[in-house]
């Protein structure tokens, strides 16, 4: 549904973003993270044509958006940080404008502005003007003018920015009821954005791609190997030392007591899968399985690991 390929902004000398290519499915949610500064909103801009390329391409539902930017465009809802609202208008006033700027058809608008103020739950505040909305109504309002034309793609720039808990969580729980009839980028900076919401995730940092995956699978490559936590009770008995016998562990570490219960981070091969032989070992041994579940690294240490320069050698001895 999108594909963007070797996408680069420059400004004079110094790149917004460089050379950045990565795809979208039909129906998917992908987050865009990266730190402050690091070119998500220039590449927003980019791929809804508001701003030109230095180099590259990009093609929304099979139309290149430069090439073909009318029909590109007419395919694109997009929600920018701050919401381009009216104040002078009411919120219903607002999205009948906005239907007639997206050539909604006449006999359809009335029907496609009540839906998406009923979708974005805007419609109890249809009569107030959108200068006097909350920062939450505003987002809203915004979310409800982008998807008003039922487009085929919504570019959604830090939606959540500025809200309150309920808001936040209000606007999360939206945004996955449109993934499946609407693919769905989502930039942000804010970690539990992506991972409570996106099917993958593209991090960006100093205006270049550094990681493209789900975060399951980013834990696995960054971590070089597979971990699994798991709780026995084996009685006075010392697990440790048979865990690491198990063919394909290569480390074992306590990370816990409750009672007589021990829980160890067991690490095994990259691609080894050794659940079926540590239970085994288990039941054989007489232990008590309490718990066995893989352990992933989060995401906020996916994002450090992905974005943080290590300092240089002289100064790390400072």
């Amino acid at each position: 549904m999108i594909e963007v390929q070797h996408l680069t902004k420059r400004y004079g000398r110094v790149a917004a973003v460089e050379d950045v290519s990565f795809r979208v499915e039909r129906g998917e949610i992908l987050g865009f993270l990266g730190p402050n500064g690091a070119g998500k909103t220039t590449t927003m801009r980019v791929l809804t044509g508001y701003l030109p390329p230095t180099e590259g391409r990009a093609v929304v539902a099979g139309f290149d958006i430069f090439d073909q930017p009318v029909d590109a465009k007419r395919r694109i809802g997009y929600l920018p940080e701050t919401p381009p609202l009216y104040p002078e208008m009411t919120v219903r006033e607002y999205l009948w404008f906005i239907a007639r700027i997206k050539a909604v058809p006449s006999g359809e608008r009335r029907a496609r502005v009540e839906s998406a103020m009923e979708r974005t739950r805007v419609a109890e505040v249809a009569g107030r003007h959108c200068g006097k909305l909350s920062k939450g109504y505003r987002q809203r309002v915004g979310l409800a003018q982008a998807i008003l034309h039922n487009p085929d793609v919504l570019v959604l720039d830090e939606p959540t920015a500025g809200l309150d808990p309920k808001q936040i969580i209000e606007t999360r729980e939206l945004i996955k009821h449109l993934g499946g009839d609407h693919t769905i980028i989502l930039s942000t900076h804010i970690l539990p954005e992506v991972s409570q919401t996106c099917h993958r995730v593209v991090i960006i940092n100093k205006g270049r791609v550094v990681a493209v995956d789900t975060p399951q699978n980013l834990t696995a490559r960054l971590r070089g190997s597979e971990t699994l936590y798991v709780q026995v009770d084996a009685g006075s008995a010392d697990p440790v030392p048979s865990l690491e016998r198990l063919p394909g562990v290569t480390r074992v570490a306590v990370s816990d007591h409750h009672g007589g219960a021990v829980g160890c981070e067991v690490e095994s091969e990259r691609g080894r899968d050794v659940r079926r032989d540590l239970a085994r070992m288990a039941v054989s041994s007489g232990w008590g399985l309490l718990e066995l579940r893989p352990v992933h690294m989060s995401l906020e240490e996916i994002f450090l690991q992905l974005t943080t320069e290590e300092p240089p050698a002289e100064a790390a001895h400072d």
